[in-house]
């Protein structure tokens, strides 16, 4: 049933509909508003007969997901393709003139890709149905007076929702009672921190995005500590939730390049096909030959002129390439996607678990005297030291610093164990502090007498403890907090052992070294500790980030060198985007950052235009993420989305590429993309990219062999019949070299290994068709190669004007060589056979020596000689053959000998010019920066402190 309806018409006058609210709306009224819209009783609840009305109304709290197309729908809708639809009518042309050999391996080609292409595609489309599952199974609602345990699918708006540590928010709701609530909302939001939740209602200027909605928790997100109580406000489509799956079931993902280039293809080989019957049948009527006959040989040859190993040739290739990148600990769900890489020119990363761990970590400790400490080691593990002016301290070795991890261990309710964090994640960093100062115990050492919990309107936590071997002894107060707020109760500070009064002077010095932690986009805690709350010690100030994953600068480095523009996209603060963003490299001082209130005030017009020159967006949402991406399609960017979290869904299938993580990220995120990362590394999308590049090259080796082969086919059997020539070539060596076309050489030349060099090669443009006029040249020069040679040896054989088998063997076996030859240059467009290694690709090498083992089989054993009307050759015969057809390799690699000459003149010319474009650029990035984002001019300095921050 449909279940996000808005409105009704009374079956009464006296009859009314509880409307929905929104999460806006509801956070920026009191309570009491809230309830009296809902006509919801926040203590007693809704009674069973108005829940059922309700329901009625606003339906179950669950997805409506429309049946899909039945299998066999599915099945044939991949008869649409271009290509597979010429090979179609080749088959039933082929059966019409009952050449059934080449209808049967047509049709087996067909089927193959078919198949192939449709259980790929089955098994990839199930976003929609994972939205389900994420849907909390339970929750605990009051209802009549009493306390309920529920399934989360029976809450209708207006009915009051308890929650507890652990929880999962099984619908959007207006809190009316908070108790130290904090609510993980990093995979809606995007947010790193879990959000602190109050009560009181917020002014409509302070609620534009979901973060800042801090008196609402959403559905799906996840109770951290603390304990709740909320009314209905949403439910099913009509939450926030809902709202990403409405878009992403709008959503469709778009055809990818290949795609795109296997259609125009398709397009191409179909307009040649009937040029050739048309000049064909042309030049016969000229020469008075009959119609119908001359309409026979043209559809034969245009038939035979499709490559219908090629739709084969690129599912395995695909296929192939699929397998290494599961090896690579990538899994690829749509064959095509993988050479959609290679031609992706920008990646729009989330920030949060996809370039950073999503691991909160102490990285710089300031104590109150002055010294400043860096700390090593990631996550919430004892791994890593605390080192001071290049010594590695630990336990009490330093007071100063010592007594801040004490602090910071003490007033703490997190717990890790295991490497496994139970609480906040910046209490957590804390403790893994103190795991690295060997000081965990401490939190033991101390008995707790009182606690003061952390709220967002204080902003600090002290507790109040005494000794467990000290107990005689006065309680002592340990505080954690914003340095703003903790300052206020300190009126001493630690120096060098002793205790002195806190001057302005030094107050100022903290503050100086708090923003300037802050402008590298630290967060800040400041602790403290002392007889009582008004006359505590300042101890220092801690710097918490959540780091960089390793490798992901290095990746970072080669994928922008090679032409791929990287964008950050994440929920997080300016500071936090900026400073992360600069360890990384992804941002410069020309560079320009936007936030989501921005992207808000631009169409996708003007967002287009801007877009390519931004490196961060910051403050964005699931909307915004959409918004750059199809802002950066418009203007013709191939787009690979990363990330984790729902918010990052409906953006993941929209983008050309989906890229999700598959260790921190929600089964939505998962089953909306279209490559999922195992162990959540960046770096493999670099490998991805260069599997993607090295698949497409080998397409391209593949359609050149096989197109330069089958014209030279052609025009020697085109050549024969329109000048009443003898037939160079009978029947069934005829189809000997066709099978050798199809067959496993030219099977071979898509199994070639990646060229490493390729990663370092700019993206392609997906507009290009394969056969460019690079290519086109190639095929001609080859094929004329061929067909010359082949004509040469059938007219240095025919002097007697009689045709032997001899005539035939020594042409038929100059051709195979040929085709052999042919194939070895085809291995590499740009790199010479021995650079790339004569037994590099063993496949190739096994094909080739089979298929000579055929031909000589063929030559020379006596049951075939009948078969194929062949006699035997001699030595002298073979090696005369050998030297000529190698001329084709030759040339070929001659050829490209002199391609990348001219591109090493060409290089400095460029890189010459492409300096004073740098320069040009620079200036207009500055001189947009000021009118776009004027506000941002103050923020831009402190990037350039970052680097001494790292």
């Amino acid at each position: 049933m449909k279940v996000a309806r808005f409105q009704k018409i009374p079956n009464s006058e006296n009859e009314t509909m509880i409307p929905v609210l929104t999460s806006k709306k509801a956070s920026e009224l009191p309570v009491s508003e809230v309830a009296s819209i809902l006509q919801a009783d926040l203590q007693n609840g809704l009674n069973k007969c108005e829940v059922s009305h309700r329901r009625a109304f606003h339906g179950w709290n669950e997805f409506d997901i429309s049946e899909d197309e039945p299998l066999w729908k599915k099945y044939i809708s991949q008869f649409k393709n271009p290509l597979i639809m010429l090979l179609l009518a080749s088959a039933v042309i082929s059966v019409l003139m009952h050449q059934f050999d080449d209808a049967v391996s047509i049709t087996v080609a067909i089927l193959i890709v078919v198949t192939v292409a449709f259980v790929q595609e089955y098994r990839s489309e199930k976003s929609l149905e994972e939205l389900s599952k994420l849907m909390p199974p339970e929750c605990h609602c009051v209802r009549e007076g009493k306390l309920e345990h529920t399934l989360a699918r029976d809450l209708v708006p207006g009915d009051t929702v308890c929650l507890s540590v652990g929880d999962r928010v099984p619908a959007d709701l207006r809190l009316f009672e908070a108790v130290d609530l904090s609510v993980d909302e990093s995979s809606l939001t995007g947010e790193t921190t879990p959000c602190s939740k109050v009560t009181a209602p917020q002014p409509a200027a302070t609620n534009g995005d979901l973060a800042s909605r801090s008196n609402i928790a959403f559905m799906g997100t996840l109770v951290r500590c603390g304990k709740a109580k909320g009314i209905v406000i949403g439910t099913g489509e009509n939450s926030e939730f809902g709202e990403v799956f409405k878009m992403m079931q709008a959503e469709e993902a778009p055809k990818t390049p290949l795609q795109k280039s296997m259609d125009l293809l398709g397009k191409q080989l179909s307009f040649y096909s009937f040029g050739i019957i048309g000049i064909i049948m042309l030049v016969g009527w000229l020469l008075g030959k009959d119609i119908l006959e001359m309409f026979t040989i043209s559809v034969s040859l245009a038939v035979a002129a499709i490559p219908e190993g090629l739709p084969i040739v690129v599912t395995v290739t695909l296929a192939l390439g699929v397998m290494r990148m599961v090896k690579k600990r990538a899994i690829v769900k749509k064959l095509p996607i993988v050479e959609t890489l290679g031609c992706c020119n920008v990646i729009c990363s989330d920030k949060t678990g996809t370039l950073t761990k999503n691991e909160m970590t102490v990285t710089h400790i300031f104590t109150s005297d002055g010294l400043r400490a860096e700390v090593t080691g990631v996550g919430y593990n004892p791994f890593g030291e605390v080192i001071v002016d290049g010594d590695v301290v630990h336990g009490f070795y330093n007071p100063s610093v010592s007594r801040i991890v004490e602090a910071g261990c003490v007033c703490n309710d997190a717990v890790i164990r295991n490497n496994t964090l139970m609480g906040k994640p910046t209490e957590g960093a804390l403790i893994a502090l103190a795991m690295k100062m060997g000081l965990d115990g401490l939190q033991q050492d101390y008995i707790r007498k009182a606690e003061y919990p952390f709220s967002s309107e204080q902003k600090w936590m002290a507790v109040k403890c005494v000794h467990r071997t000290q107990q005689d002894r006065p309680e002592i107060c340990f505080m954690k907090g914003a340095y703003e707020q903790v300052i206020k109760y300190c009126t001493t500070y630690h120096s060098k052992g002793q205790t002195l009064t806190l001057t302005q002077q030094q107050r100022d010095l903290y503050q100086q070294e708090k923003a300037q932690m802050g402008s590298a986009g630290l967060r800040v805690l400041a602790l403290a500790s002392g007889p009582e709350l008004g006359q505590l010690t300042f101890l220092g100030l801690v710097g918490i980030i959540d780091p960089p994953r390793t490798g992901v600068k290095e990746a970072v480095t080669t994928l922008i060198a090679s032409g791929v523009s990287i964008k950050m996209i994440t929920g997080d603060s300016q500071e936090t985007a900026i400073a992360i963003a600069s360890r990384l490299g992804l941002y410069s001082k020309t560079s320009q950052s936007v936030s989501g209130e921005e992207i808000d005030a631009m169409d996708v017009q003007q967002l287009s235009q801007i877009v390519p020159k931004v490196a961060v967006f910051y403050r964005a949402s699931p909307r915004h993420k959409m918004k750059i991406i199809k802002s950066l399609q418009k203007s013709g960017s191939v787009v690979a989305m990363t990330g984790d979290g729902v918010n990052d869904a409906v953006a993941l299938k929209a983008a050309d590429i989906g890229v999700a993580m598959g260790q921190t990220g929600t089964d939505v995120c998962k089953e909306a993309a279209d490559m999922i990362l195992v162990d959540d590394d960046f770096q493999t999308i670099m490998s991805a990219i260069e599997e993607g590049k090295g698949i497409y090259n080998n397409i391209k080796n593949f359609v050149r062999f096989q197109l330069s082969t089958s014209i030279a086919a052609l025009t020697l059997i085109s050549l024969a019949t329109l000048m009443n020539f003898p037939n160079p070539l009978n029947a069934m060596q005829i189809l000997w070299i066709n099978i050798i076309m199809d067959g496993p050489p030219a099977q071979s030349l898509g199994v070639e290994p990646v060229d490493k060099d390729v990663i370092r090669k700019p993206p392609r443009n997906w507009k290009d068709s394969i056969l460019t006029k690079n290519l086109i040249l190639k095929i001609l020069v080859s094929s004329i190669i061929i067909v010359c040679g082949t004509l040469f040896v059938f007219w240095r054989e025919l002097r007697d004007n009689v045709i032997t088998p001899r005539d035939t063997t020594m042409t038929f076996t100059c051709f195979v060589f040929f085709d052999m030859f042919n194939a070895l240059s085809s291995r590499s467009q740009t790199k010479s056979v021995f650079e790339i290694g004569l037994c590099s690709n063993k496949m190739f090498c096994y094909a080739v020596l089979g298929s000579i083992m055929g031909q000589l089989l063929v030559i020379y054993f006596p049951p075939l000689q009948k078969v194929f009307q062949t006699e035997s050759l001699s030595i002298l015969d073979l090696l005369f053959l050998l030297g000529l057809t190698s001329s084709v390799c030759i040339v070929a690699e001659i050829i490209k000998k002199v391609e990348r000459s001219r591109e090493k003149i060409q290089k400095p010319a460029s890189s010459t010019s492409s300096s004073f474009l740098e320069v040009w650029l620079r200036k207009r990035r500055g001189q947009q920066l000021v009118e776009i984002q004027p506000h941002l001019q103050a923020t831009l300095p402190l990037t350039e402190d970052v680097s001494c921050v790292q």
